[in-house]
């Protein structure tokens, strides 16, 4: 299986997890903001215990002392939360890690990380964070694509199922998608459109 998924969801809780990997989902990003390390431990935790027995992998947004402590392999982290993680104590114990990256300054922070898989966004606009930057566009992945080479390149922010087939002809290796599945009237619906659509484009 590649790394992340064609199709990445991100999600703020243990019942949206169990949810995702009951449904076949491959990739799954825990994204909970405001919470202190215990909290997160227990999140994590508790997230990669309702994972067992699915073929679905848990990325650990941001907290990575929890994601160390939990025994969980993947971790993607943010440019601030880059700053002050420990990268040799990461990979030491075996974390893959994905980068966030909004223009060139970050890029290049990210692949001094040699990371896993960078991130690049908001593709469109998101009404899910307010943004410091602006939307990105569809040709911005052909650019970063091209420039990364053989790292696997993640497109997020205002990404919609029906969008998916220009942002992989522009050379995404995966969607992250938040509101298309979370805001969706009928999730479970969205999930599978979206994972019947890997395996076509794959």
């Amino acid at each position: 299986m590649p790394y992340p998924d064609r199709f990445y969801p991100v999600v703020d809780s243990v019942a949206w997890v169990a949810r995702l990997a009951l449904l076949g989902v491959g990739t799954i990003q825990l994204r909970a903001k405001e919470i202190n390390e215990s909290e997160a431990l227990q999140m994590v935790t508790d997230a990669l215990e309702v994972i067992k027995g699915t073929d679905a992998k848990l990325v650990v947004n941001d907290y990575w002392r929890a994601a160390i402590v939990a025994g969980a392999k993947h971790l993607h982290l943010g440019q601030e939360d880059l700053v002050d993680a420990d990268l040799a104590e990461i990979r030491k114990a075996g974390l893959t890690l994905g980068i966030s990256t909004h223009d060139d300054e970050e890029l290049a922070t990210a692949l001094a990380a040699k990371p896993d898989y960078v991130a690049l966004g908001p593709i469109f606009p998101t009404t899910l964070k307010s943004m410091r930057f602006a939307p990105q566009g569809i040709p911005k992945i052909t650019e970063w694509k091209k420039r990364i080479g053989n790292i696997p390149l993640v497109a997020i922010g205002g990404i919609k199922f029906e969008q998916s087939a220009d942002i992989f002809a522009a050379g995404a290796d995966s969607i992250a998608v938040v509101s298309d599945v979370t805001q969706n009237a009928d999730p479970d619906a969205r999930v599978r459109q979206w994972l019947g659509q890997k395996s076509k484009a794959a």
